[in-house]
Order: C-alpha cells, then sequence, then structure tokens
C-alpha cells in the first residue's frame, strides 16, 4: 500500500468510527483504539503534505482565527415558520391547505429544536460552506467554525445529488450546557442563560479551536436544491440519514390534525426525557409536489406550521436560600424550595446565580416563587407571587461572611460574584483546587479522583496540592475503600505526574481566568515559572490575548506568600515548570511582531510546520488577511479568495522558499 492509499484508507476509517461515535450514538471502538488511529494519520499527513486534504478528521480540531465573518447570499431563501399555539390554529391551517392542493394531503411531525439554524451546502459530497440563517436571505460564513462539530460529516457517503444544502439547527446537548455553566460558576462568571443562545454564540467565536472545545451537535431534517431526486420531506429525512447525517429519529408521518395532536401531546410530556431543549413541533405537508404547489408568503411556506409548547412554569415555597462556595472562592447563592413537580422531575433547588438576581427578583425566604426550567439542570426562579407575599417579610440580606470559614467576603468592581479571599484555608476551595489540580486537562494523575482528594483533605493527610508529592503508601492504605493495589496506582500516578508539561501544570494552578488557552499561551511567551511570577502587568497585557482581568489576576497570584512557598515546593519535587529543551530549541524573535497567513500545499514543510515556525520565531500565523497582515504565505492550489483580498490590501504574497530564508 502507498502512503496515499494508507492515509486515505486511515481518513475513511476515522471517518466511519466519527459517524458511528457522533450520529449513531454506538461507538465501535474505544478512545484509545481512535486517538492512536488519528495519531498515526497524523504523522502521515506531516510527512507527506502534497496529500493535504481540507476535509480530513486531523482537522477537526479548528485553529482558525476570524476577525470578520463574510456575509453570504443564501442560494435559497431561509424562510421563518408561521407559529400556532392551539389546536383550532392547525385545523384551521389544514383547512386552508386542502383548499389548495388536489387530493390527500400527508403530514410529516419533527421536534422543533431549539438552536441556531444553519444552511450546509455540499457540492460533490464535501462540505464546501456553512452559513447562519442571518435574516433569510443572506447570513455569515461560520465553516470553519461548523467544521469542527464532529457530527457534521465533511464527507458524504452513498449516493447523493452533486450540489445541494440542507438545513438544521446547531445544539448544545442539555448535559454539555450544565457542565459549561458549573465550570463558568467555578470560575466566578455568570453562568449562560441557555442553551440556544449559547450554541448561536459559539458560532461566532473567533477562533474555531475554541469552538472545537464545546459540545456542539448539528441536527439536520430539510433538504433544499435542484435535482435531487427525492419526493418527500420523509424521504428526505432517510435519505440524509444515509448520506451520514445527524437526523433525528423522532419524525411521524400523519394523515390528519387528529393525529397529529397524539404526536404532539405525547412530545408536551416527553420531551424532557431528550438531551437537547425542544420548544414545539413542527409540521410539514409530506409531498413536496404539494409543497410546489402552496408555495410561500411574503416570509414563511404555507405548507408548513410550528406548534409551540408552553414554557413550564411551577410555583412552589422558598424555604430557604443558602450559599456554596465553589473551587475559586465564588460564592453561589442556591434556593431550597418545597419539593414540585416540573418538566418531568422533582425540584427541590433553583439557582439564585448571585446577588444582583436577588436584588432583581426582590426574592426573599418564605415567598411563593415561579420555577422554570428553562434548559438548566438546576432550575431558576423567573418570579415571585407578591400578592401572597408575608406582609412582614423583610428583604433579603446577602450574607457578609464566608458560610464555609466565616472569612470577610469581597466583590471586586465590576464583577457579579462575591468571593471569600481566604482560598488556602477555606475547606471547599482547598478540595476544589485540589481536585482542579488533578483533573484530566491538567496533572491528570492515574489512580486519584475527586471523592479520594476529598478524603485526603478531611482525615488532614494533604492541605494543598503540593502536599501530594509527600504522600506515603502507608498513610493512605488505612482510608475507606483503599486496598494495597489502589494504594500503589495512586502513588504512582502521582510520581508520573511529575512529567506532565509546563503548560498543564500552569493550568492545573487554578489561577483565576487561567483557561487551557491561556496557560499555553503564557508558557509560551515567559517560558518558565519564575520569568510568568516575575511579570508586571503592563508585559502581561503586552502579550496578544491577554487582557487587563487576566493579568491583575496573575501578578495577584504570584504576589501572595502561600503561592510562592507552593510553586517552589513543585519545584524542588521535580514537577516541569519550565519549557522542555527541546520545545525551546531553535525559538527566535526574528518575526517578532509580524503576522503571517498560509494558504496552499507546500512540499518542503506541511501548513502545520510552517505555523509552528512562524511562532517559535516570534511571529502570529492567522487564518484570514486583513489590513494588519504582513505577509501571505502562497503555497500550489491555494483558495483565489486568499490572493484576491492580499493583492487588494497590498499585502506581500510569499513563497515557502522565501519564507525560509526569513527564518
Amino acid at each position: 500500500m502507498t502512503a496515499q492509499e494508507k492515509i486515505e484508507a486511515l481518513r475513511q476509517e476515522l471517518r466511519q468510527y466519527n459517524y458511528e461515535y457522533y450520529v449513531l450514538d454506538k461507538p465501535q471502538v474505544d478512545d484509545y483504539t481512535f486517538d492512536q488511529k488519528l495519531k498515526e494519520l497524523q504523522e502521515m499527513e506531516a510527512k507527506h503534505p502534497e496529500f493535504y486534504d481540507a476535509n480530513s478528521p486531523t482537522l477537526r480540531v479548528g485553529g482558525e482565527v476570524t476577525k470578520n465573518f463574510a456575509t453570504v447570499k443564501h442560494e435559497h431563501r431561509m424562510y421563518s415558520l408561521d407559529n400556532s399555539y392551539s389546536q383550532e390554529d392547525l385545523e384551521d391551517w389544514e383547512k386552508r391547505i386542502k383548499k389548495l392542493v388536489d387530493g390527500a394531503v400527508e403530514y410529516v411531525c419533527e421536534l422543533k429544536y431549539d438552536g441556531a439554524s444553519i444552511s450546509l451546502t455540499y457540492e460533490e459530497g464535501v462540505l464546501v460552506r456553512a452559513v447562519t440563517r442571518g435574516d433569510g436571505v443572506q447570513g455569515d460564513d461560520v465553516t470553519n467554525n461548523v467544521k469542527t462539530i464532529r457530527s457534521v460529516p465533511l464527507k458524504l457517503k452513498g449516493d447523493f445529488p452533486a450540489k445541494f444544502d440542507i438545513r438544521g439547527e446547531i445544539v448544545l446537548p442539555l448535559a454539555g450546557f450544565a457542565a459549561m455553566n458549573a465550570e463558568r460558576v467555578e470560575a466566578g462568571d455568570e453562568p449562560y442563560s441557555n442553551p440556544r443562545n449559547t450554541a448561536s454564540g459559539s458560532l461566532k467565536l473567533q477562533d474555531s479551536a475554541e469552538v472545537a472545545k464545546r459540545p456542539l451537535e448539528c441536527l439536520l431534517y430539510s433538504i433544499v436544491g435542484e435535482n435531487l431526486d427525492i419526493a418527500s420531506q420523509f424521504e428526505s429525512l432517510e435519505k440524509a440519514r444515509s448520506w451520514g447525517f445527524k437526523v433525528p429519529e423522532v419524525a411521524k408521518k400523519t394523515a390528519s390534525t387528529a393525529e397529529t395532536f397524539e404526536f404532539l401531546n405525547y412530545w408536551d410530556e416527553h420531551r424532557h426525557d431528550l438531551p437537547y431543549e425542544t420548544d414545539g413541533v413542527v409540521i410539514k405537508v409530506n409531498s413536496f409536489r404539494q409543497q410546489e404547489e402552496l408555495g410561500f408568503t411574503a416570509k414563511a411556506p404555507r405548507w408548513a406550521m410550528a406548534y409551540k409548547f408552553k414554557t413550564e412554569q411551577a410555583e412552589t415555597v422558598l424555604e430557604k436560600i443558602t450559599y456554596q462556595v465553589g473551587r475559586t472562592g465564588a460564592i453561589t447563592p442556591v434556593a431550597n424550595l418545597v419539593p414540585v413537580q416540573l418538566a418531568g422531575t422533582i425540584v427541590k433547588r433553583a439557582s439564585l446565580h448571585n446577588a444582583d438576581q436577588i436584588e432583581k427578583l426582590d426574592v426573599r425566604e418564605g415567598d411563593h416563587v415561579y420555577v422554570e426550567k428553562g434548559g438548566e439542570i438546576i432550575p431558576k426562579i423567573v418570579g415571585v407571587d407578591f400578592e401572597q407575599r408575608d406582609p412582614d417579610s423583610t428583604a433579603t440580606e446577602y450574607i457578609s461572611e464566608c458560610p464555609e470559614c466565616g472569612t470577610t467576603l469581597v466583590r471586586q468592581e465590576g464583577e457579579a460574584q462575591h468571593y471569600c479571599p481566604n482560598d488556602m484555608g477555606c475547606p471547599p476551595q482547598i478540595i476544589g483546587r485540589i481536585q482542579h489540580f488533578i483533573s484530566r486537562k491538567a496533572m491528570d494523575i492515574e489512580g486519584l479522583g475527586g471523592e479520594t482528594v476529598a478524603l485526603l483533605v478531611n482525615e488532614g493527610l494533604i492541605k494543598n496540592y503540593a502536599d501530594l508529592y509527600t504522600l506515603k503508601k502507608e498513610q493512605i492504605l488505612p482510608l475507606e475503600r483503599m486496598a494495597e493495589k489502589s494504594a500503589d496506582n495512586l502513588i504512582k500516578g502521582i510520581e508520573a505526574s511529575k512529567q506532565i508539561p509546563f503548560e498543564r501544570v500552569l493550568f492545573g494552578l487554578g489561577i483565576r481566568y487561567v483557561g487551557e488557552t491561556v496557560a499555553r499561551k503564557l508558557a509560551k511567551q515567559f517560558k518558565t515559572i519564575d520569568a510568568l511570577a516575575e511579570a508586571s502587568e503592563e508585559t502581561l497585557v503586552a502579550v496578544d490575548e491577554i487582557g487587563a482581568r487576566i493579568a491583575q489576576s496573575v501578578v495577584s497570584f504570584f504576589s501572595e506568600e502561600a503561592n510562592q512557598d507552593l510553586i517552589k515546593r513543585l519545584k524542588d519535587y521535580g514537577l516541569q515548570l519550565e519549557l522542555d529543551a527541546s520545545v525551546l530549541e531553535n525559538q527566535t524573535e526574528k518575526l517578532q511582531g509580524q503576522t503571517f497567513v498560509i494558504s496552499g500545499v507546500f512540499s518542503k514543510v506541511s501548513r502545520t510546520e510552517l505555523k509552528k515556525l512562524i511562532e517559535d520565531n516570534g511571529g502570529k500565523a492567522s487564518g484570514s488577511i486583513s489590513s494588519k497582515t504582513n505577509y501571505l504565505v502562497a503555497g500550489e492550489n491555494m483558495g483565489p479568495s486568499k490572493l484576491q483580498k492580499a493583492e487588494k490590501l497590498g499585502v506581500p504574497i510569499i513563497s515557502e522558499d522565501d519564507f525560509l530564508t526569513m527564518i
């Protein structure tokens, strides 16, 4: 088998694995096997850049940066839907339909998913464009971001039309939304309001690598185009599914409003069993011939109607407001409720988010309150029944001291959360910081989980993450559920973590606002923990994409004596607190302050290697051309749009060889 054949075989294999995992939800291989295959493909593509494929599974991680999203006109307009809220509305619609078409009418009922509308264009089975709905006539080109969503096929399988558009919704599953909000609250940020807005906002993020980190999915349900050779909506769903699209399984053909309402009533009750937010049902005339006959009004198709579910609310009594402390010291108020049935579950607690929200709602203990699920795992209070309020009740006074350690709370200007500043002595913060330190994206210590961390802290064996490296087997063996082998694995895992690279250690330190991306950027810029610790706010802000808030947080962290002591101990224990020599090798400042855009296929080094060379020599690799671009590095078969834009803006166009001589 030639290198090209091997590369193509691996791509096909990985596409199939992706399809089974993200579309069918039936993975056939474990994560390790997938990762090894992906790594093998990455290595082969790096060796053979001549076989570059923009739709390779290796490019799902993103990395393209888009400052301005191009506006693209839809080839086929994206219409709105007329809404109905009652059986009478639907019956009236059905009567109108039957007056306008001949013969029996069949309908298709589909769930209406609450996400961000998207239109995907495929040519010869390859994804060429993804455009937001916009105003229906034109939208924003978000192709780079959509390509990171793993349920979106980059290449189709089977017998598909030469060119077509397929429409659907970009959604954020409820579990993923809850996890993202939990992280934000922990970091002291405002939680996202709902999955729909978060999904929509994700599509407009400038860095596609950040989009790739979000658990977005794409549910598709409408094919448009010429010469499709498809007769009905139901057939189009089946066809799209066979080509590799994630098409919702919930769809039913009906012959009357009565049958339709059976579907509506069932899903109004059972929609909370689904992993996504739904806000209704869409009813469409099944026959494409009849759809064509019915046509459109100025804003909506006559052959479709959306039936909207009513937002579910429950009324209950707020018994008590309690306060939780997160790992960063952020205080989250929680409403403890008289248990009430809502959206298929018993609700006992609801989030109040922060002091401003409590004041805005004027919510008090003893109040009768209205609760909604609204896409959150922990429901939220949306209002108060003031008529039932006790006339002697008093306004809620937000706590001034930490409920765990009694320290006076602080609230920085411009921030929503109150904080407990006692980060070294407050039990939930101690446990939370260590749990963050050992997490998968940080130190990833085998044999050590969150519960064991809490146990070690509560037993007085550790007080901070540096103490982990002093643990002895004989200390942990007496712990609950700790057998000989478990203890050995834990000690080995702690020892092995000393080889974790600097950027992950830096992330693990738990500096407020320093996530994975920022940690990588800081590690690369400052190269050692000592250099970072000495950096001023001005020096930090001068680093690309580091703002004042992050800079202040970093300076504050390293100014604390307790943190200085922790860093010294970690250094003494042998953790990686500087970039590896192999990473530092050949790094220069030759391209400092210069921005490059790479386009096309290269013969001497791969695109990935080119980007690394730019960054290793102090330059910035960007995904799009602007007036701030210094050079366009042009390879074979580069896109004409980049070339035209570079010429229009007067950006110098250089070859691969020209670039290599610069370094």
